[in-house]
C-alpha cells in the first residue's frame, strides 16, 4: 500500500490514488521514474555545466512540498505513464521533450527540441520562463540546492521503490446516464448537483486522464444558443489565461506562462483588434488583473502574481505601462512555491478592501502535521476558523488588505483549496469564487463549485466538503470542524475545473445579450485529467436572480471535445465586451473567441 508521510502524525493515502488500489514494489530499472514541477513544459537554450550530486531524500521532500499536485509517483498498468494536470515524469531523464502520447504539450515544449538530463533539467528549473518563454511551468526553484536534490531524486527513484496504480478504470463506452460526460453536453442543457446523493469516496478509480490537446479538426465547430454567434476573435497569443475588459473597452490578457499582460483594442461590433500591445512583461507567473479604484477613471492597474501583487500606473487608454510597477504585497504566503498558481485580485464595491485569491500547494495538505486542539485553537485565533499551517499557511484562502497593501494581510475565508477567479456582484457587493476542489476521490468526488463568499467563512477543505462529508485521507483528525464548513452555493461537476467567472452586466450595446441575462454568471470550466470520462471544457451560465444563485448552471458554449481522449481548445478567461459581446481565452488553441446576440429579425451576431 503506497502512503506520503505525515510528519507527526499517521501515515496518510497517496493523494493520486487510493489507498485501497496502490501497490508498492520495486520496478525495474529499464522504468525509471522520475518528477519535477508542472510540465517540463520547457525547453533550454545552452545547457549550464551538470550540477554537483544532491540528495534524493531531500529532493523527495522538496517535490511532495512543491510538486505532487501535478505530477504523479505512480506507473499506470503495465507500467504505463499515468498523466494528471502536468505530465507523467517518469522516465523523464534520458528523454525528448513533449514526447509522451497521453499529455497536450504545450507548443513552446513541442518545438524545444531538447532532450532531459541533468544539465537541461537544472537550467530550466532556475528560471523556467527565462528559458523558455511560453512554457507552462509557472514556478522557478532559485535555489541550486533544491534543484540539485530534485534531480538526484529523479535519478534514484528505481533505488527508492516506485509504487504501482491498480487495474486502469473501464474505458468510457456510453454517455449514457452521466450527466457530466462531456457527449451529454449542448447550450441550455440544464445541471443541479445533488449533494444528497453524492457517491462514496473511492466508488470509482482515481483516473489519470489528461487530455491530448491537438489542432482544431477540420469539422470542429462551437455550439452557442439559438440567436448567438461565435467566431474566432484573436489567434496567435501565448496561452492566454484571465481576461479584463478596461472601462474604455480595451481587452487585456494575461499570458501567464509568458510573464506579460498583453491588451487588445477593437471598435465595437469588431470581428477583430485593430491594435495589439504588450502593457507589461517580465512579470513572475502574473494571472490577476484589476483595475482602480472601480468608480470613476482608474488610476492603477493590479496584477496578482505567483509571489506577489503588484501595480501599474494607468490611464484610460494605455496600451504600454506609463511606469515601472509598484510591489503592493510582496509576499503572499510565506510557502508560496509549488502547488495552484493563479492568483486573481478584486476590490469591494466600495474600494476599501483588495480580495486576493490563493489556492493550495497540495492537492489535500497530505503533509501538513497534526495539532494538538490548544495548539489548533491558538492558530486558529490568528488566521481563521479552519485554516490550515504548516507549508499550507496563507494558502487555500482568499486574503484580504487595504487597496494601498498597508493594512495587515489577514484571511477573509479559509478552506476553498482553489478559488481561482474572483468577481464582486455589481448588484450586492458579495464577493463571489470559483473553486477547484480536491481530486483522487474518484469519478464525482469533489464536486467543484461557484459561490459567494462570506466573510470568516470556512469551505471544508482539506478535511471536510460539501459541508459535513468528511475527506477519509483527514478521517478523524478535525472533530471540532464536523457541521461547521459552509455550503457552496452552486456545486458543478466533480474535475470541470472551474476557472474564471464574470457577473453579464451590458445594458446595450450592438451584441449585447437578451435582458434576461443580465445579472447571471458565465464561468470557464478548463476540463478535466482526474475523470474517466471528460468533463468541462465548455462555458457555463449560472443562474441569480435577485443577486442569490438558483443553484442551477447550464452549459452555454459547448464543442471542444474531440474525444474521450483530445480536446482543440479549454477556456480559461471570460469577460463582458465594451458592445456586451462575451469573450473567451483559450489557452489550449491560444485563442480568444467572441460570442454575440442578433435578434431574431436581424442580420446576424456581430
Amino acid at each position: 500500500m503506497a502512503f506520503c508521510g505525515r510528519p507527526g502524525g499517521r501515515p496518510v493515502p497517496d493523494p493520486f490514488f487510493p489507498s485501497s488500489l496502490p501497490m508498492k514494489f520495486p520496478v525495474p530499472a529499464v522504468v525509471r521514474s522520475s518528477l519535477l514541477l508542472l510540465a517540463l513544459d520547457a525547453a533550454c537554450g545552452a545547457a549550464d555545466p551538470a550540477p554537483a550530486p544532491g540528495d534524493p531524500a531531500k529532493g523527495r521532500v522538496f517535490f511532495q512540498q512543491n510538486c505532487a499536485l501535478c505530477h504523479a509517483t505512480v506507473m499506470g498498468p503495465g507500467f504505463q505513464p499515468v498523466s494528471g494536470q502536468g505530465p507523467s515524469l517518469v522516465g523523464v531523464l534520458g528523454r525528448p521533450a513533449a514526447s509522451l502520447d497521453n499529455f497536450g504539450y504545450s507548443k513552446a515544449l513541442r518545438k524545444s527540441g531538447i532532450r532531459w538530463d541533468a544539465a537541461t533539467l537544472d537550467h530550466f528549473l532556475q528560471a523556467p520562463s527565462v528559458a523558455v518563454p511560453g512554457t507552462l511551468m509557472p514556478v522557478p526553484v532559485p535555489n541550486p540546492s533544491d534543484r540539485q536534490d530534485i534531480i538526484a531524486f529523479l535519478s534514484n527513484l528505481d533505488t527508492l521503490g516506485i509504487p504501482v496504480a491498480g487495474p486502469a478504470p473501464a474505458a468510457a463506452q456510453s454517455a449514457g446516464a452521466d450527466t457530466g460526460d462531456w457527449r451529454n453536453d449542448a447550450p441550455g442543457v440544464r445541471h443541479a448537483v445533488d449533494l444528497a446523493r453524492l457517491p462514496p469516496p473511492f466508488t470509482t478509480a482515481s483516473s489519470g486522464n489528461g487530455p491530448k490537446v491537438t489542432s482544431r479538426p477540420a469539422n470542429a465547430s462551437l455550439a452557442v444558443p439559438p440567436g448567438f454567434s461565435v467566431r474566432m476573435f484573436a489567434s496567435g497569443l501565448s496561452g492566454p489565461r484571465l481576461l479584463r475588459t478596461a472601462p474604455n473597452g480595451d481587452i487585456f490578457i494575461a499570458e501567464t506562462g509568458a510573464g506579460r499582460i498583453r491588451v487588445l483594442r477593437a471598435a465595437d461590433g469588431a470581428g477583430a483588434p485593430s491594435r495589439e500591445e504588450v502593457f507589461a512583461d517580465g512579470l513572475s507567473g502574473p494571472f490577476g488583473i484589476a483595475f482602480y479604484p472601480t468608480a470613476g477613471e482608474p488610476q492603477w492597474l493590479y496584477v496578482g502574481n505567483v509571489d506577489s501583487v503588484v501595480r501599474f500606473p494607468y490611464r484610460s487608454g494605455d496600451l504600454k505601462a506609463r511606469g515601472e510597477s509598484e510591489t503592493v504585497v510582496p509576499v503572499l504566503a510565506p510557502h508560496n512555491g509549488g502547488g495552484h498558481t493563479t492568483r486573481d485580485v478584486a476590490f469591494s464595491r466600495d474600494g476599501r478592501r483588495m480580495f486576493i485569491s490563493v489556492g493550495s500547494g497540495s492537492n489535500v495538505a497530505q503533509d501538513i502535521p497534526l495539532k494538538s486542539a490548544q495548539e489548533v485553537w491558538v492558530w486558529e485565533a490568528v488566521h481563521g476558523r479552519g485554516a490550515a499551517w504548516g507549508s499550507e499557511t496563507n494558502r487555500a484562502d482568499i486574503l484580504v488588505t487595504a487597496p494601498e497593501g498597508g493594512a495587515p494581510l489577514r484571511t477573509f475565508a479559509t478552506g476553498i483549496r482553489n478559488g481561482v477567479g474572483l468577481a464582486v456582484s455589481p448588484e450586492t457587493g458579495d464577493l463571489w469564487t470559483s473553486t477547484n476542489e480536491r481530486d483522487a476521490l474518484g469519478d464525482d468526488l469533489v464536486p467543484d463549485y461557484i459561490t459567494r463568499v462570506r466573510e470568516g467563512g470556512f469551505y471544508g477543505w482539506p478535511w471536510y466538503y460539501m459541508g459535513s462529508h468528511e475527506d477519509p485521507r483527514h478521517a478523524g483528525e478535525r472533530p471540532d470542524l464536523a457541521g461547521a464548513a459552509t455550503v457552496p452555493d452552486v456545486p458543478l461537476q466533480a474535475h470541470s475545473a472551474s476557472l474564471q467567472l464574470a457577473f453579464y452586466t451590458a445594458a446595450s450595446g450592438v451584441s449585447a445579450f437578451p435582458a434576461e441575462y443580465r445579472g447571471d454568471i458565465f464561468a470557464a470550466e478548463h476540463g478535466s485529467w482526474n475523470r474517466s470520462s471528460r468533463t468541462g471544457y465548455k462555458v457555463i451560465r449560472v443562474r441569480v436572480k435577485g443577486g442569490v444563485p438558483t443553484g442551477e448552471y447550464e452549459d452555454f458554449m459547448t464543442g471542444f471535445v474531440v474525444d474521450n481522449r483530445s480536446v482543440w481548445g479549454r477556456p480559461v478567461g471570460v469577460a463582458v465586451a465594451h458592445d456586451g459581446a462575451l469573450l473567451v481565452s483559450d489557452d489550449g488553441g491560444d485563442a480568444l473567441w467572441r460570442v454575440s446576440y442578433a435578434a431574431p429579425g436581424t442580420a446576424g451576431g456581430r
